[in-house]
């Protein structure tokens, strides 16, 4: 897989409705003082994306407050 074929982003909000909508979160890089979360499949990512960031994403609240767990559960096992 190539870089291009990868979705990134720092925005823990963002990365939780990629991951709700099952997008596959492939791991996280580390750059200063955050992390991006990098996301297998830029084509199915980025109109999810899209959709969140305007307000028209509807996701199940259940999966998106799982998501958002997970995430800083993996954030805070690496501090």
């Amino acid at each position: 897989m190539s870089m291009n074929d990868e979705y990134k982003t720092k925005d823990l909000g963002e990365a939780s409705a990629l991951i709700s909508k099952s997008a596959k979160l492939l791991r996280l890089e580390q750059e200063s003082n955050f992390y991006w979360f990098i996301f297998r499949d830029k084509d199915f990512c980025e109109p999810i994306s899209n959709s969140y960031w305007s307000d028209e994403l509807n996701v199940s609240a259940k999966a998106y407050s799982d998501a958002m767990r997970s995430l800083k559960d993996r954030l805070f096992a690496r501090r």
